[in-house]
């Protein structure tokens, strides 16, 4: 229990007296730094797959609705069956 004591007040004092570790690139004021490039990439990286995900759905359910609406149309051109009123 000490020894995680001891780790966590070392890690906490270093968060504190390390100025660049306190924030990142674009929060600590360097905008123009290659780690704020990379950030930017890495959030529209993230952005195009979710846009992909959330299209890949979309496309999914209208597929469903054609689907259902070509079923419902070649279900009402069909005359009704015999077998169903030989009862």
């Amino acid at each position: 229990m000490k020894q995680i004591a001891t780790i966590l007040l070392a890690v906490m004092l270093g968060v504190t007296f390390v100025p660049d570790a306190s924030a990142c690139a674009a929060c600590f004021g360097r905008t123009d730094s290659p780690l704020a490039a990379g950030m930017n990439a890495g959030i529209f990286s993230l952005l195009f797959v979710v846009i992909l995900v959330l299209g890949g759905v979309a496309s999914f359910f209208i597929y469903l609705v054609r689907r259902a609406n070509q079923t419902v149309a070649s279900a009402s051109q069909q005359p009704p069956s015999e077998t169903l009123q030989s009862n």
